[in-house]
């Protein structure tokens, strides 16, 4: 799957957020790490996900933009 992130540079290294996933961020000291370190909480993010909804049907679609 691909997701749109948003990275943000500061001091101290690079934030990276999914706008499409809700409270899904990290961070990483380079630009690499951070991306890494995001497509890690994706996966994570997306497991919980499924685990609380128990009970309902969970179907993948691809939309083009």
């Amino acid at each position: 799957m691909k997701y749109r992130v948003v990275l943000k540079e500061s001091g101290e290294g690079f934030s990276v957020w999914v706008p499409g996933l809700p409270g899904c961020v990290s961070q990483g000291t380079t630009e690499e790490e951070a991306l890494a370190n995001i497509a890690d909480a994706v996966r994570e993010y997306m497991e919980v996900a499924v685990e609380d909804a128990p009970g309902v049907v969970i179907r993948e679609i691809e939309v083009a933009v």
